[in-house]
């Protein structure tokens, strides 16, 4: 049955991704050290975004390995200047302190670049992952789980989504690197 629904889903982003994207609107959201970050305090620097839940039990824990290892690699090649920001889509259960026990799992090279972030509505989550990345989210009528995209998103320095990479299985981490370096320059 999950399947089914990771083929939905996948259909749904490809549509979704041809729609194409603006500049991501304004938030103001706590992360998981209880600090606010905002898309203004963002501005001037390339940010690379997703979305994920600490309850998840099937593709956020091997997106976050992606995304750790995705940073071990920009690490690698001398990329600094740049933020990884995951907007939880199970903002009524994850807490800031939840959520830095979920960061602690992982082998992040440099967790000061990380902020998972909360302090919305299951509704406004929705709503701004729908506008601004074109992401389906969706909580599962039979279970505690969280129907959402797996994509990694690069957003660039004034906040507009320039590209939409596969976060779970076949993550392009070359073309990422690549994509964040052009936005360097």
């Amino acid at each position: 049955m999950k399947w089914k629904w990771a083929v939905l889903l996948s259909a749904l982003m490809l549509f979704l991704a041809a729609c194409g994207a603006d500049a991501v609107e304004e938030f103001n959201y706590t992360d998981h050290r209880g600090e606010q970050i905002s898309k203004q305090q963002l501005e001037g620097t390339p940010w690379l975004a997703t979305f994920v839940f600490t309850n998840c039990e099937t593709v956020c824990p091997p997106m976050t390995f992606n995304m750790a290892d995705l940073q071990k690699e920009m690490e690698a090649k001398g990329l600094s200047d740049y933020k990884i920001i995951a907007f939880s889509v199970d903002p009524k259960e994850d807490t800031p302190e939840k959520m830095r026990e979920y960061l602690s799992h992982y082998p992040i090279p440099d967790e000061s670049k990380w902020h998972l972030l909360t302090g919305y509505s299951q509704d406004e989550i929705a709503e701004f992952a729908t506008e601004n990345f074109k992401s389906l989210v969706k909580n599962d009528p039979n279970s505690d789980q969280v129907i959402h995209g797996t994509s990694f998103y690069l957003v660039d320095q004034e906040g507009v989504v320039v590209g939409n990479y596969d976060g779970f299985e076949q993550v392009p981490t070359a073309e990422i690197i690549e994509d964040m370096q052009e936005l360097a320059q």
